[in-house]
């Protein structure tokens, strides 16, 4: 009774040490020797706002899909914000009700990403015969890994593992009204620099002695307006081959290259030269009013960009009529262009039955196949994530007949897809790790408080940039950001091994166990030898 008592206690500290040590955890994925034919339902979370095209296409992907695989039954949910899927994401991460395929983004799939085996790391997926890239078993005609483009690929390739499949890629843009740069007296270079840009919107900033603005004649205009102030911040940084961040998490930001940005573009607020979509809403609607010659938004967003596009928000009474031109963003260095490359991915999360991920890895890879690429790409300015879609006859066909109409063929919404195929060795990615969307926000809201600054007149001085750093900081708990690598003592890296294999963790969960277990019958036996000592004095 005794040692039953004993072990029963061994077991408690077991399990008290394992709710010590973590949180609860699904078991690592292990890919099933065949693929079950019993009946599977996946959940698949996009991002649509109001093209109607791409949420046809999802649909047509998803019947298209379930006529190859009749068992596999997918739902779509349709979001209109990549920040509310990462919410709700992070909502059902803790009830293990994350959904099965989901469109996000690297930096966010980092965060997923807590140790707890949620997402599903793709590396052995990927290289499988039998159900992988180009994989003997599959129905349909898989992408082979080589026919996807190796940087849309490498950005979903975090802390050691492919984490993320590319879905669609973009750029950011440089939408500029033509004709009202040539009012000012200049032509538009092939590469603007951000010195030329602020000249011109300084320009564009004077009105007549009645307030009205003399180059639209209007009593609106905002010559330069921004769209996403953290790529705004994040890209002149990289321009200038200043800090950010790095790939362990140790955060760089904070320098005296972003203050200078930060002066820069606080003093073009306070004249009221520069806004963001943050402070004036979206670049796309003043610059089809005429009210605005720069607009900075990702070639994503062509087809809300000029006076015939067609996605237009405004009413069509406010239109004004103008030539539209795509150039890259503001660059530092004409010489040597860099731009950001962003855009959707796609990321599986773990589940109980191996069945049910493997199911979603086939309808993820589906997705890159070249009818969805071609499809989803001619919709916006994305530019498919496959060299097999890019070289296709019917994508190039595509790009070859911008300008025939302002719908499929909206010439605004070629040239910006035809901006990032050209310079696709000029994009960079950022580091992703547990952290970086916060990050990502922190650099957007730097530029955001000092604009807000400017314009209420406040001294923008280092005692206000000293204080933006640290109120940024805070609200987005940039130090409670834990670094994965520290140096040694000699400055050498330490190298991350990654989490150890499952099997592993079993065998010291049964060395724990065994080593608990001797112990107390160690203890059991010191104790009976006392007692039967205090009763040998006794007789």
């Amino acid at each position: 009774m005794y040692r039953t008592k004993t072990f029963l206690f061994s077991l408690l500290i077991i399990f008290s040490l394992t709710s010590c040590h973590g949180r609860k955890s699904l078991p690592a994925f292990q890919l099933p020797y065949g693929f079950t034919k019993d009946k599977i339902e996946i959940s698949f979370w996009a991002k649509n706002d109001t093209n109607k095209i791409q949420t046809e296409t999802y649909e047509k992907a998803i019947r298209d899909f379930e006529k190859y695989f009749p068992n596999i039954k997918v739902t779509m949910k349709i979001y209109t914000d990549y920040n509310r899927i990462y919410n709700d994401v992070i909502t059902n991460i803790s009830t293990f009700t994350t959904p099965n395929v989901c469109i996000t983004y690297p930096d966010h799939i980092a965060t997923y990403n807590t140790g707890m085996n949620i997402v599903v790391p793709l590396d052995e997926l990927m290289t499988d015969s039998r159900y992988g890239l180009g994989g003997a078993e599959l129905p349909f005609d898989s992408v082979r890994r080589d026919e996807i483009v190796p940087q849309f690929l490498e950005e979903g390739f975090i802390e050691g593992h492919q984490y993320a499949l590319p879905f669609m890629r973009s750029t950011e843009a440089l939408y500029i009204n033509k004709d009202l740069v040539e009012k000012l007296g200049y032509e538009i270079p092939e590469i603007v620099t951000w010195d030329w840009l602020w000249k011109l919107s300084e320009l564009a900033n004077e009105k007549d002695e009645n307030g009205i603005y003399a180059l639209n004649n209007q009593n609106v205009m905002i010559p330069f307006i921004y769209k996403s102030t953290d790529n705004m911040m994040i890209q002149y940084l990289n321009q200038k081959g200043a800090g950010y961040s790095e790939a362990t998490g140790r955060i760089h930001i904070f320098n005296d290259d972003t203050k200078d940005f930060l002066y820069e573009t606080g003093k073009h607020a306070g004249s009221r030269a520069f806004s963001t979509f943050a402070i004036s809403s979206y670049p796309g609607n003043f610059l089809n009013a005429g009210q605005c010659i720069f607009a900075v938004d990702s070639t994503a967003g062509a087809t809300w960009m000029g006076s015939e596009a067609p996605l237009s928000d405004i009413s069509e009474d406010k239109l004004v009529s103008f030539e539209t031109v795509v150039r890259p963003v503001p660059q530092a260095n004409p010489e040597n262009i860099k731009m950001i490359s962003q855009g959707p991915s796609l990321c599986i999360f773990n589940k109980a039955d191996p069945n049910e991920v493997l199911a979603s890895w086939l309808f993820a890879q589906f997705l890159l196949t070249n009818e969805t690429q071609i499809r989803y790409s001619c919709t916006e300015g994305y530019v498919p994530v496959t060299l097999r879609a890019q070289k296709s006859t019917e994508y190039q066909d595509y790009l070859s007949r911008s300008g025939e109409d302002n719908d499929t063929y909206y010439k605004i919404k070629i040239d910006a897809a035809k901006l990032m195929l050209d310079n696709l060795d000029k994009t960079f990615t950022t580091p992703v790790f547990n952290g970086s969307a916060s990050l990502r926000n922190a650099a957007g809201q730097l530029i955001e408080n000092v604009c807000k600054g400017a314009r209420r007149k406040q001294t923008i001085d280092d005692a206000f940039m000293n204080k933006n750093f640290e109120d940024v900081k805070a609200l987005y708990r940039l130090n409670e950001i834990k670094v994965r690598e520290e140096g040694s003592a000699s400055g050498e890296a330490k190298k991350d091994l990654g989490p150890l294999p499952e099997a592993s963790r079993n065998l010291l969960a049964v060395l724990y166990l065994v080593w608990i277990v001797i112990g107390a019958f160690f203890i059991d036996s010191l104790k009976k030898r006392k007692i039967n000592g205090r009763i040998g004095d006794r007789k």
